[in-house]
C-alpha cells in the first residue's frame, strides 16, 4: 500500500512539473520513458535545448536537499544515453535537469544538474 501511495505521489509530481515547465515555455515531448538503464520522468524542449528531467517529490520541504544524488543522476544519464538520439534529431543541445517538489514549496528547477 505504501508503495502505491509513493507511486501515485510521484506521478502527480511529474504532472505538476510538466505543467510548471509548460508555463515556462517548454514543450513536453514525452513522459515516463523506460529504458534498460532506467526511467526518464519527462523529456522537454525549449528552443534548441532538450532537457531530460528527473522529478523528485518529497512530503517535507526540508527533505528536498537529499532527494537527488550523484548515483541517481548517473542512472538518469545512462537512460538518456540510450534514447537521446530519438529526441535530438536536429543537433539540439541536451541536458539533464531536476525539478524538486514538496507541499508549500515553489518548484525548484535545477538546470543542467548532471556534469559528468
Amino acid at each position: 500500500m505504501k508503495r502505491q501511495i509513493a507511486e501515485k505521489s510521484g506521478r502527480d509530481a511529474e504532472t505538476r512539473a510538466g505543467l510548471w515547465l509548460r508555463a515556462k515555455g517548454w514543450r513536453i515531448l514525452d513522459t515516463r520513458v523506460k529504458t534498460p538503464a532506467g526511467e526518464i520522468d519527462l523529456v522537454a524542449k525549449r528552443g534548441a535545448t532538450i532537457a531530460f528531467v528527473e522529478v523528485k517529490w518529497r512530503a517535507r520541504r526540508d527533505d528536498l536537499d537529499l532527494a537527488i544524488d550523484e548515483r541517481r543522476l548517473a542512472r538518469v544519464a545512462a537512460a538518456v544515453e540510450a534514447v537521446a538520439h530519438r529526441y535530438a534529431t536536429q543537433g539540439e543541445d541536451i541536458r539533464i535537469d531536476v525539478i524538486l517538489l514538496a507541499p508549500g514549496a515553489f518548484p525548484r528547477h535545477i538546470a543542467n544538474a548532471w556534469q559528468p
